[in-house]
């Protein structure tokens, strides 16, 4: 069963620094309906103006991947870790047992439109930790997240692996296992998913399907979550 969550469905604040829509609830968007899927718990995508960002605050027990689609973002954390990341690269942050960090567009002149996804760790308490990689994305599902850290992806503490594609026309597909679930997203252009047309933005759960279809005729970005 495949349900879609459109767009512009999706919560939305504009604080003027920061323009952010959320696929699930978040801050001062709440929907009882969309709490999260699965270990899932956030997909914030966020468009920050120039020399904007968010100060200092802490997180604690949960899995952050930041994903840069345009612009860079600049990274702070009490680890003591300093990065800027680009569009094709990922960070993953594990907030454990507590970790402060800040992110700022690195631009005073662009603005930088980026993911941030949270997902709920299976296991508390972890020493906090940082890491980012560059990630080549040729039209195949590339891992770019996953509990083992295979392929080169980042390494998360939630048996969740999380794939990223870029789409030229085509089709890739991906077979579930028994008892997963998935969620795609739609990061740019519009995709097919087993004949489902998604748009820029839109989600969908997915549930009950072993194979998974992803076509698109012209450019197209996506993220696939596949979950416990």
């Amino acid at each position: 069963m495949i349900q879609v969550r459109k767009a512009k469905d999706r919560g939305h604040a504009n604080h003027g620094w920061l323009d952010t829509r959320h696929t699930f609830s978040f801050a001062d968007y709440h929907d009882p309906r969309y709490m999260g899927f699965s270990a899932l718990r956030v997909i914030n995508e966020d468009r920050v103006a120039p020399g904007g960002g968010f100060p200092t605050h802490p997180h604690r027990d949960m899995e952050i991947i930041t994903y840069v689609l345009e612009g860079a973002l600049e990274h702070q954390d009490s680890l003591g870790t300093g990065s800027v990341i680009r569009p094709g690269e990922v960070q993953r942050m594990s907030a454990g047992q507590g970790i402060r960090h800040s992110e700022f567009n690195h631009s005073k002149n662009e603005p930088v439109h980026f993911l941030q996804i949270w997902i709920l760790p299976n296991v508390q308490g972890v020493r906090p930790s940082y890491e980012q990689k560059r990630i080549e994305l040729h039209g195949a599902l590339r891992l770019v997240a996953s509990p083992d850290g295979a392929n080169g992806s980042v390494t998360i503490h939630q048996d969740a692996r999380v794939y990223a594609a870029r789409l030229n026309g085509g089709d890739i597909s991906h077979a579930l296992a028994p008892g997963r679930r998935a969620w795609l997203h739609v990061a740019r252009g519009t995709a097919k998913l087993n004949g489902t047309t998604l748009h820029v933005g839109d989600g969908a759960s997915i549930e009950g399907e072993a194979s998974l279809r992803l076509a698109a005729d012209g450019a197209a970005e996506v993220l696939l979550f596949d979950l416990p």
